[in-house]
Protein backbone atom coordinates (compact mmCIF):
# COMPACT_ATOMS: atom_id res chain seq x y z
CA UNK A 1 0.00 0.00 0.00
CA UNK A 2 0.90 3.55 -0.64
CA UNK A 3 1.76 5.57 2.38
CA UNK A 4 3.62 8.57 0.96
CA UNK A 5 2.52 11.74 2.13
CA UNK A 6 4.51 14.11 0.65
CA UNK A 7 8.20 13.52 0.59
CA UNK A 8 8.36 11.53 3.85
CA UNK A 9 7.63 7.79 3.98
CA UNK A 10 6.05 6.68 7.51
CA UNK A 11 4.83 3.81 8.80
CA UNK A 12 0.90 2.87 8.10
CA UNK A 13 -0.82 3.30 10.89
CA UNK A 14 -1.89 0.22 12.50
CA UNK A 15 -5.63 -1.31 12.32
CA UNK A 16 -7.82 -1.87 15.28
CA UNK A 17 -8.85 -6.00 15.15
CA UNK A 18 -12.24 -6.72 15.80
CA UNK A 19 -12.18 -6.70 19.28
CA UNK A 20 -10.84 -3.27 19.76
CA UNK A 21 -13.34 -1.88 17.50
CA UNK A 22 -16.29 -3.55 18.98
CA UNK A 23 -14.96 -1.78 22.31
CA UNK A 24 -16.07 1.43 20.68
CA UNK A 25 -19.22 3.10 20.83
CA UNK A 26 -21.52 2.18 18.00
CA UNK A 27 -21.48 5.42 16.02
CA UNK A 28 -17.70 5.76 15.93
CA UNK A 29 -17.02 2.24 14.81
CA UNK A 30 -19.27 2.77 11.52
CA UNK A 31 -16.59 4.54 9.51
CA UNK A 32 -19.73 6.56 7.48
CA UNK A 33 -21.59 9.01 8.60
CA UNK A 34 -23.95 11.41 6.38
CA UNK A 35 -23.64 14.95 7.71
CA UNK A 36 -25.10 18.01 6.13
CA UNK A 37 -22.06 19.20 4.35
CA UNK A 38 -21.49 15.66 3.24
CA UNK A 39 -20.93 11.70 3.34
CA UNK A 40 -18.26 11.66 6.04
CA UNK A 41 -15.28 9.05 5.91
CA UNK A 42 -13.50 8.37 9.32
CA UNK A 43 -11.83 5.39 9.04
CA UNK A 44 -8.92 6.45 11.46
CA UNK A 45 -9.97 7.65 15.28
CA UNK A 46 -7.87 8.92 17.76
CA UNK A 47 -6.54 12.64 18.11
CA UNK A 48 -3.86 14.25 20.49
CA UNK A 49 -4.54 18.08 20.49
CA UNK A 50 -7.08 17.74 22.80
CA UNK A 51 -9.51 20.54 21.69
CA UNK A 52 -11.74 20.85 24.71
CA UNK A 53 -14.98 21.36 23.06
CA UNK A 54 -13.91 18.66 20.50
CA UNK A 55 -16.96 16.41 19.35
CA UNK A 56 -14.94 13.35 19.92
CA UNK A 57 -16.54 13.98 23.68
CA UNK A 58 -19.61 12.42 21.85
CA UNK A 59 -18.05 9.17 20.67
CA UNK A 60 -16.69 8.39 24.27
CA UNK A 61 -13.23 8.34 22.89
CA UNK A 62 -11.87 11.90 23.99
CA UNK A 63 -8.87 9.66 25.79
CA UNK A 64 -7.80 8.26 22.69
CA UNK A 65 -4.47 10.00 21.76
CA UNK A 66 -2.63 8.00 19.72
CA UNK A 67 -4.48 7.42 15.64
CA UNK A 68 -5.01 4.23 14.65
CA UNK A 69 -7.19 3.08 11.73
CA UNK A 70 -10.69 0.36 11.77
CA UNK A 71 -9.90 -0.59 8.23
CA UNK A 72 -7.28 0.00 5.45
CA UNK A 73 -7.13 2.76 3.13
CA UNK A 74 -8.26 0.93 0.22
CA UNK A 75 -11.42 -0.55 2.01
CA UNK A 76 -12.31 3.17 3.05
CA UNK A 77 -12.73 3.86 -0.55
CA UNK A 78 -14.47 0.82 -1.15
CA UNK A 79 -16.99 1.81 1.74
CA UNK A 80 -17.53 5.13 0.44
CA UNK A 81 -18.35 4.96 -3.28
CA UNK A 82 -20.20 1.54 -2.87
CA UNK A 83 -22.47 3.46 0.05
CA UNK A 84 -26.38 3.46 -0.53
CA UNK A 85 -26.11 7.53 -0.50
CA UNK A 86 -22.84 7.86 -2.99
CA UNK A 87 -23.74 9.45 -5.79
CA UNK A 88 -20.35 9.96 -8.25
CA UNK A 89 -19.70 13.56 -9.36
CA UNK A 90 -22.73 14.41 -6.99
CA UNK A 91 -22.44 13.40 -3.46
CA UNK A 92 -20.30 15.87 -0.83
CA UNK A 93 -17.97 14.07 0.64
CA UNK A 94 -15.74 14.56 3.97
CA UNK A 95 -12.75 13.06 4.95
CA UNK A 96 -11.24 12.50 8.48
CA UNK A 97 -13.77 15.26 10.09
CA UNK A 98 -15.14 13.15 13.50
CA UNK A 99 -12.20 11.58 15.47
CA UNK A 100 -8.85 13.10 14.58
CA UNK A 101 -6.97 15.78 12.64
CA UNK A 102 -6.27 14.74 8.58
CA UNK A 103 -3.24 15.99 8.10
CA UNK A 104 -1.59 15.07 11.90
CA UNK A 105 1.73 13.64 10.31
CA UNK A 106 0.95 9.97 10.68
CA UNK A 107 -2.37 10.27 9.38
CA UNK A 108 -2.27 12.54 6.24
CA UNK A 109 -0.14 9.61 4.29
CA UNK A 110 -3.33 8.23 4.82
CA UNK A 111 -5.43 11.10 3.35
CA UNK A 112 -3.31 11.50 0.71
CA UNK A 113 -3.46 7.68 0.16
CA UNK A 114 -7.81 8.14 -0.15
CA UNK A 115 -7.74 11.32 -1.81
CA UNK A 116 -5.50 9.82 -5.19
CA UNK A 117 -7.60 6.67 -4.93
CA UNK A 118 -10.93 8.59 -5.32
CA UNK A 119 -9.32 11.06 -8.06
CA UNK A 120 -8.15 7.46 -9.73
CA UNK A 121 -11.84 7.36 -10.76
CA UNK A 122 -12.28 10.30 -12.08
CA UNK A 123 -14.66 11.32 -9.82
CA UNK A 124 -15.50 15.30 -9.70
CA UNK A 125 -17.49 15.45 -6.20
CA UNK A 126 -17.04 18.03 -3.24
CA UNK A 127 -14.34 17.10 -1.26
CA UNK A 128 -13.86 18.98 2.52
CA UNK A 129 -11.60 18.79 4.21
CA UNK A 130 -10.74 20.31 7.74
CA UNK A 131 -7.86 20.58 9.56
CA UNK A 132 -6.20 23.11 12.71
CA UNK A 133 -2.81 21.45 12.47
CA UNK A 134 0.22 22.26 10.00
CA UNK A 135 0.43 22.12 6.34
CA UNK A 136 3.77 22.57 4.12
CA UNK A 137 4.35 23.63 0.73
CA UNK A 138 4.95 20.13 0.05
CA UNK A 139 1.73 19.39 1.22
CA UNK A 140 0.10 21.65 -1.02
CA UNK A 141 1.88 20.14 -3.96
CA UNK A 142 0.22 17.09 -3.33
CA UNK A 143 -3.02 18.49 -3.41
CA UNK A 144 -2.52 20.42 -6.20
CA UNK A 145 -1.85 17.13 -8.38
CA UNK A 146 -5.11 15.85 -7.75
CA UNK A 147 -7.19 16.36 -11.19
CA UNK A 148 -10.63 15.95 -10.92
CA UNK A 149 -11.94 16.48 -7.21
CA UNK A 150 -13.51 19.76 -6.15
CA UNK A 151 -11.34 20.19 -3.11
CA UNK A 152 -11.64 22.27 -0.27
CA UNK A 153 -9.50 22.48 2.32
CA UNK A 154 -11.00 24.49 5.66
CA UNK A 155 -8.86 25.58 8.36
CA UNK A 156 -10.19 25.94 11.67
CA UNK A 157 -9.11 29.13 13.44
CA UNK A 158 -10.50 30.06 16.63
CA UNK A 159 -8.09 32.37 18.19
CA UNK A 160 -8.92 30.95 21.50
CA UNK A 161 -6.11 32.00 23.75
CA UNK A 162 -7.44 29.92 27.13
CA UNK A 163 -4.91 27.25 26.47
CA UNK A 164 -7.23 24.99 29.07
CA UNK A 165 -10.17 24.89 26.69
CA UNK A 166 -7.94 24.84 23.22
CA UNK A 167 -3.65 23.97 24.06
CA UNK A 168 -3.11 24.46 20.19
CA UNK A 169 -2.09 27.64 19.20
CA UNK A 170 -4.13 29.11 16.92
CA UNK A 171 -1.18 30.79 15.13
CA UNK A 172 -0.70 27.13 13.28
CA UNK A 173 -3.84 27.85 11.53
CA UNK A 174 -2.81 30.71 10.75
CA UNK A 175 0.29 29.98 9.04
CA UNK A 176 -1.42 26.74 7.31
CA UNK A 177 -4.24 29.16 5.73
CA UNK A 178 -1.84 31.67 4.64
CA UNK A 179 0.39 28.50 2.89
CA UNK A 180 -2.52 26.64 1.62
CA UNK A 181 -3.80 29.91 0.10
CA UNK A 182 -0.26 31.23 -1.35
CA UNK A 183 -0.30 27.61 -3.41
CA UNK A 184 -3.58 27.23 -4.15
CA UNK A 185 -3.75 26.09 -7.74
CA UNK A 186 -6.69 23.10 -8.17
CA UNK A 187 -8.13 23.42 -4.55
CA UNK A 188 -9.68 26.01 -2.37
CA UNK A 189 -8.88 27.15 0.96
CA UNK A 190 -11.40 28.48 3.33
CA UNK A 191 -11.36 30.03 6.59
CA UNK A 192 -13.34 27.62 9.52
CA UNK A 193 -13.77 30.35 12.45
CA UNK A 194 -15.01 28.47 15.10
CA UNK A 195 -16.57 27.91 17.98
CA UNK A 196 -16.89 31.68 18.32
CA UNK A 197 -17.93 32.47 22.10
CA UNK A 198 -18.86 35.45 23.34
CA UNK A 199 -16.65 36.55 25.92
CA UNK A 200 -14.14 33.79 24.87
CA UNK A 201 -12.90 35.03 21.70
CA UNK A 202 -14.56 37.57 20.32
CA UNK A 203 -12.45 40.65 21.96
CA UNK A 204 -11.48 43.39 19.61
CA UNK A 205 -8.32 41.98 19.04
CA UNK A 206 -9.16 38.61 18.15
CA UNK A 207 -11.88 39.76 15.83
CA UNK A 208 -9.30 41.69 14.11
CA UNK A 209 -7.38 38.63 13.28
CA UNK A 210 -9.97 36.58 12.12
CA UNK A 211 -11.27 39.77 9.62
CA UNK A 212 -6.58 39.95 8.74
CA UNK A 213 -6.89 36.12 8.32
CA UNK A 214 -9.64 36.45 5.50
CA UNK A 215 -7.60 37.72 2.96
CA UNK A 216 -5.42 34.73 3.07
CA UNK A 217 -8.91 32.52 2.11
CA UNK A 218 -11.00 31.95 -1.24
CA UNK A 219 -14.05 32.10 1.47
CA UNK A 220 -14.49 32.27 5.02
CA UNK A 221 -17.09 30.52 7.32
CA UNK A 222 -18.13 31.37 10.95
CA UNK A 223 -19.95 29.22 13.73
CA UNK A 224 -20.61 28.93 17.18
CA UNK A 225 -20.17 26.29 19.95
CA UNK A 226 -21.87 22.53 19.68
CA UNK A 227 -22.10 22.42 23.07
CA UNK A 228 -23.53 18.92 24.29
CA UNK A 229 -23.99 17.35 27.28
CA UNK A 230 -21.12 15.39 27.21
CA UNK A 231 -19.06 19.01 26.23
CA UNK A 232 -20.55 20.13 29.49
CA UNK A 233 -19.52 17.55 31.59
CA UNK A 234 -15.91 17.84 30.40
CA UNK A 235 -16.12 21.14 30.95
CA UNK A 236 -17.55 20.64 34.76
CA UNK A 237 -15.15 17.84 35.21
CA UNK A 238 -11.70 20.07 34.48
CA UNK A 239 -13.07 23.18 36.16
CA UNK A 240 -12.90 25.11 32.71
CA UNK A 241 -15.58 28.32 32.86
CA UNK A 242 -18.76 26.91 30.96
CA UNK A 243 -19.78 28.99 28.13
CA UNK A 244 -23.65 29.00 28.31
CA UNK A 245 -26.07 27.59 31.25
CA UNK A 246 -27.47 25.19 28.79
CA UNK A 247 -26.96 22.47 26.28
CA UNK A 248 -28.22 22.19 23.03
CA UNK A 249 -28.78 19.98 20.11
CA UNK A 250 -27.38 22.68 17.61
CA UNK A 251 -24.97 24.91 17.41
CA UNK A 252 -25.10 28.06 19.60
CA UNK A 253 -24.13 31.56 18.20
CA UNK A 254 -26.40 34.05 20.34
CA UNK A 255 -27.73 36.56 17.93
CA UNK A 256 -26.26 40.15 19.18
CA UNK A 257 -22.76 37.60 18.75
CA UNK A 258 -23.56 37.38 14.78
CA UNK A 259 -24.46 41.33 14.83
CA UNK A 260 -21.23 42.37 16.28
CA UNK A 261 -19.50 40.29 13.90
CA UNK A 262 -21.24 40.64 10.81
CA UNK A 263 -21.38 44.84 11.68
CA UNK A 264 -17.03 44.31 12.18
CA UNK A 265 -16.43 42.22 9.24
CA UNK A 266 -18.20 44.38 7.00
CA UNK A 267 -16.63 47.47 7.78
CA UNK A 268 -13.91 48.50 5.04
CA UNK A 269 -10.35 48.01 5.65
CA UNK A 270 -8.20 50.89 4.88
CA UNK A 271 -8.37 50.58 1.87
CA UNK A 272 -11.92 51.62 1.63
CA UNK A 273 -12.69 47.58 -0.16
CA UNK A 274 -14.38 45.24 2.44
CA UNK A 275 -12.83 42.04 3.68
CA UNK A 276 -13.25 38.59 2.21
CA UNK A 277 -16.55 36.99 1.45
CA UNK A 278 -18.39 35.90 4.56
CA UNK A 279 -20.97 33.22 5.20
CA UNK A 280 -22.98 31.69 7.78
CA UNK A 281 -22.94 27.61 6.58
CA UNK A 282 -19.91 25.94 5.47
CA UNK A 283 -21.42 24.73 1.69
CA UNK A 284 -22.51 28.26 0.92
CA UNK A 285 -18.56 29.21 1.31
CA UNK A 286 -16.97 26.13 -0.66
CA UNK A 287 -19.66 26.63 -3.21
CA UNK A 288 -18.44 30.00 -3.53
CA UNK A 289 -15.12 29.36 -3.20
CA UNK A 290 -15.18 26.99 -6.54
CA UNK A 291 -17.82 29.74 -8.44
CA UNK A 292 -21.04 27.41 -7.87
CA UNK A 293 -24.24 27.47 -6.44
CA UNK A 294 -24.58 26.12 -3.24
CA UNK A 295 -25.61 22.19 -3.35
CA UNK A 296 -27.37 22.64 -0.03
CA UNK A 297 -30.07 24.69 -1.63
CA UNK A 298 -30.10 27.50 1.17
CA UNK A 299 -31.16 29.68 -1.02
CA UNK A 300 -34.21 28.66 0.19
CA UNK A 301 -33.88 30.47 3.31
CA UNK A 302 -33.22 34.07 2.01
CA UNK A 303 -32.36 35.40 5.59
CA UNK A 304 -29.54 33.41 5.17
CA UNK A 305 -28.36 35.29 1.90
CA UNK A 306 -28.18 38.51 2.98
CA UNK A 307 -24.78 38.55 3.98
CA UNK A 308 -23.77 36.65 0.70
CA UNK A 309 -21.99 38.24 -2.25
CA UNK A 310 -24.64 39.55 -5.09
CA UNK A 311 -23.06 37.34 -7.82
CA UNK A 312 -23.26 34.15 -5.55
CA UNK A 313 -27.07 35.09 -4.96
CA UNK A 314 -27.23 35.08 -8.69
CA UNK A 315 -25.33 31.73 -8.92
CA UNK A 316 -28.08 29.84 -6.55
CA UNK A 317 -30.80 31.65 -7.29
CA UNK A 318 -30.47 30.38 -10.77
CA UNK A 319 -29.99 26.85 -10.22
CA UNK A 320 -32.40 26.79 -7.26
CA UNK A 321 -35.35 24.84 -9.03
CA UNK A 322 -38.16 23.62 -7.03
CA UNK A 323 -38.84 19.98 -7.13
CA UNK A 324 -41.72 18.07 -8.43
CA UNK A 325 -44.07 17.03 -5.33
CA UNK A 326 -44.54 14.16 -7.20
CA UNK A 327 -41.32 12.72 -7.95
CA UNK A 328 -40.02 14.07 -4.19
CA UNK A 329 -42.68 12.32 -2.59
CA UNK A 330 -41.87 8.48 -4.05
CA UNK A 331 -38.43 9.30 -3.45
CA UNK A 332 -39.07 9.92 0.13
CA UNK A 333 -41.58 6.82 0.38
CA UNK A 334 -38.75 4.89 -0.77
CA UNK A 335 -36.49 5.79 2.07
CA UNK A 336 -38.89 5.66 4.92
CA UNK A 337 -40.58 8.55 4.77
CA UNK A 338 -44.26 8.45 6.83
CA UNK A 339 -47.03 11.21 6.80
CA UNK A 340 -47.76 13.99 4.06
CA UNK A 341 -44.97 15.43 2.25
CA UNK A 342 -44.66 18.76 1.08
CA UNK A 343 -42.82 21.28 -0.57
CA UNK A 344 -43.08 25.32 0.45
CA UNK A 345 -41.26 28.25 -0.69
CA UNK A 346 -38.34 27.50 1.78
CA UNK A 347 -37.98 23.59 1.96
CA UNK A 348 -39.28 20.04 1.36
CA UNK A 349 -41.07 18.93 4.55
CA UNK A 350 -40.93 15.55 5.54
CA UNK A 351 -41.92 13.17 8.36
CA UNK A 352 -39.97 9.85 9.74
CA UNK A 353 -36.50 10.32 7.66
CA UNK A 354 -33.35 11.07 10.40
CA UNK A 355 -30.61 12.96 9.04
CA UNK A 356 -29.22 10.86 6.26
CA UNK A 357 -31.85 10.13 4.38
CA UNK A 358 -32.80 13.99 4.78
CA UNK A 359 -29.57 14.74 3.20
CA UNK A 360 -29.55 12.77 0.63
CA UNK A 361 -33.00 14.16 -0.89
CA UNK A 362 -31.28 17.68 -0.20
CA UNK A 363 -28.48 17.29 -1.93
CA UNK A 364 -29.69 15.86 -4.39
CA UNK A 365 -32.53 18.07 -5.20
CA UNK A 366 -30.37 21.10 -4.53
CA UNK A 367 -32.93 22.36 -1.70
CA UNK A 368 -33.56 22.04 1.53
CA UNK A 369 -34.97 18.93 3.09
CA UNK A 370 -36.62 19.65 6.73
CA UNK A 371 -38.26 17.36 9.84
CA UNK A 372 -41.84 18.38 10.08
CA UNK A 373 -41.50 17.77 13.84
CA UNK A 374 -37.63 20.14 14.17
CA UNK A 375 -38.70 22.69 12.54
CA UNK A 376 -35.61 25.50 11.45
CA UNK A 377 -36.84 28.86 12.78
CA UNK A 378 -37.18 32.30 10.80
CA UNK A 379 -33.29 33.25 11.21
CA UNK A 380 -32.20 30.89 13.09
CA UNK A 381 -32.19 27.89 10.69
CA UNK A 382 -29.98 24.96 12.09
CA UNK A 383 -28.89 27.24 15.10
CA UNK A 384 -29.48 25.94 18.95
CA UNK A 385 -32.26 29.40 20.35
CA UNK A 386 -29.90 30.09 22.92
CA UNK A 387 -29.50 33.93 22.87
CA UNK A 388 -32.35 34.59 20.19
CA UNK A 389 -35.69 35.80 20.72
CA UNK A 390 -38.52 33.39 20.21
CA UNK A 391 -41.38 33.74 17.30
CA UNK A 392 -43.45 36.27 19.99
CA UNK A 393 -40.71 38.79 20.84
CA UNK A 394 -39.42 39.14 17.83
CA UNK A 395 -42.84 39.25 15.61
CA UNK A 396 -41.83 36.24 13.35
CA UNK A 397 -43.34 32.90 12.56
CA UNK A 398 -41.30 30.07 12.78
Amino acid sequence: MDTTGTNNTRRALPILDSGQIGALKPALADVIEYRKSGLSLNWIVGCPLECGYCVRHLFDNFGMKVPRRLMSDEQAVQALVGHRYFRPHSTPIQLLNRATDPMLPVVKPHLFTVLRALDAQELTNHVLVITRWRVTPEDCAALNSLRHLRLTVLVTHSGIDHQAIEPVDSRIAADSLRTLFEHAERYRTVLYWRPIVPGLNDSEAQLHRARELSAYAHATVFTGLFFRQEIADYYQAHGLPLPYEDTARRKIMPEQAEQRILDYFHTPGASGAPWGALFRKTSCAVAYAHGEADYNGHYGIRELCDICPPQQIARCAGAWVRPDLAQVTADARALGATGPVEIDERAIIVEGLDEPPRYFLQHGYGFQCHDRNKPHHHRLHGRAPIGWPGPAENGTAP
